[in-house]
């Protein structure tokens, strides 16, 4: 196995987020698709999902050049029902994660973890089953808490809670907080909502508010090399500050004008077409891999790494009056808002 591969900015890809399917049965009002956009079509099963065969063979071939951790993602992962299997074929040498809403996780947890996964992220914006049904458009809530429950009981520990803040949760945090440092087996990430991906700017709000009201209830705050993030550390005190996995812990991710967080993002990631993508936050970089060959995967990989591109900070850069404008070296290339 060769080392992870960097591109011209010295990042080195070792993750991989790998969608696998567009179809949802929420309707959540902030969800932007893996930057893709409200794509999602009919719930069945649609030819242009990769295979199994697919998403296993882009696994092994990017293992070969370093990729240590894997997280599946949608739309809602456990509508597919080869799931389990894509889990249990993924190279052991990864770490397997998912990101779901968490509906399916009863009666298939335990399966999970069996098949190899490793940990999960459920997403829960609210506590109240009418404002958690505002937020998702779905009416799911008691299904999503038997989920999480369901999780943790499986070994899926410690669950996190992935929380969007702005105008619609803001109000939520302080419960949120108060429920995962109460409750074991359970962290807490805030996610800054991302109006350039979901076109609704007046529902931003300032996350630096946020980052100092946890700093005020925090017993330590540590930083995670990853991105540069906090980690705030709540509850009664005896939190263990070398021990990640503890609960009661909230964690900020916080993307948006964030040039120190573009800096640090070792990311790839595949939507459920097969198509790589090199950041988040640009549809212009989108590299297919043809008919899923090895050989067309690992040349398209190795393209994508070599072309990305810090978001903030480079594609897009300051000016004088300290906002984010277009980069003129590229100005070539289609926008990321075409």
């Amino acid at each position: 196995m060769s080392g992870p591969l960097a591109d011209d900015f010295g990042r080195e890809v070792t993750g991989v987020r790998v969608s696998l399917t567009d179809r949802c049965n929420f309707d959540c009002i902030y969800c932007h698709n893996e930057g893709l956009g409200d794509t999602r079509g009919p719930m069945e099963p649609g030819d242009d999902e990769m295979s199994t065969d697919d998403v296993v063979r882009f696994l092994e071939v990017v293992e070969g050049y370093g990729v240590e951790k894997v997280k599946f993602t949608g739309g809602e992962p456990m509508l597919r029902q080869d799931l389990e299997e894509i889990i249990r074929r993924t190279p052991d040498s990864m770490e397997v994660s998912m990101t779901t809403n968490g509906t399916f996780l009863p009666g298939r947890a335990e399966d999970l973890k069996a098949a190899g996964l490793d940990r999960v992220n459920v997403s829960q914006d609210a506590l109240d089953p009418d404002d958690f049904a505002e937020v998702t458009k779905s009416g799911a809530y008691e299904q999503v808490l038997e989920g999480v429950r369901a999780a943790v009981d499986a070994g899926l520990d410690p669950v996190k809670l992935n929380m969007v803040v702005f105008t619609h949760t803001a109000g939520y945090v302080e419960e949120m907080v108060d429920h995962v440092a109460e409750n074991e087996g359970l962290q807490l990430q805030l996610i800054e909502y991302m109006p350039e991906l979901t076109g609704k700017p007046e529902w931003n709000i300032d996350i630096q508010r946020v980052h100092d009201w946890l700093a005020e209830q925090a017993d330590h705050i540590e930083n995670r090399e990853m991105h540069d993030r906090r980690r705030y550390f709540v509850g009664d005190g005896t939190n263990d500050p070398t021990d990640a996995s503890e609960g009661g812990m909230v964690e900020i991710v916080d993307p948006v004008e964030n040039a120190d967080f573009c800096a640090n993002c070792g990311r790839v990631r595949v939507t459920h077409e097969g198509y790589l993508k090199g950041c988040l936050n640009r549809n212009d970089d989108l590299k297919s891999m043809g008919e899923m060959s090895r050989e067309e995967i690992a040349e398209a990989f190795e393209q994508v790494v070599a072309e990305r591109v810090p978001y903030y900070g480079e594609y897009l850069v300051e000016n004088d009056e300290g906002e984010y404008e277009f980069n003129e070296k590229y100005l070539g290339t289609p926008s990321a808002a075409d």
